[in-house]
């Protein structure tokens, strides 16, 4: 599943990013590698998120949010 489909105040395992490389490399340095847990926060009515990473809080948009496969984390 995406991150997108994902529900709040659960985690998430990313399994992989399929984004363009511009995208996929600043999520790298944002520590969004496949491997990492993803908390999902909060979701805005325009689809964006506010996620947290590494202890670090950000928000992303439906389209880089769309491209980030996860798997819940049981």
């Amino acid at each position: 599943m995406t991150l997108r489909e994902g529900k709040i105040n659960r985690t998430y395992i990313v399994e992989d990013v399929t984004l363009e490389d511009k995208l996929m490399v600043r999520l790298q340095a944002l520590g969004m590698i496949p491997g990492t847990q993803v908390e999902i926060i909060n979701q805005k009515s325009n689809d964006s998120l506010m996620i947290k990473v590494r202890g670090t809080r950000f928000a992303i948009g439906r389209q880089i949010a769309d491209g980030v496969n996860v798997q819940e984390m049981r």
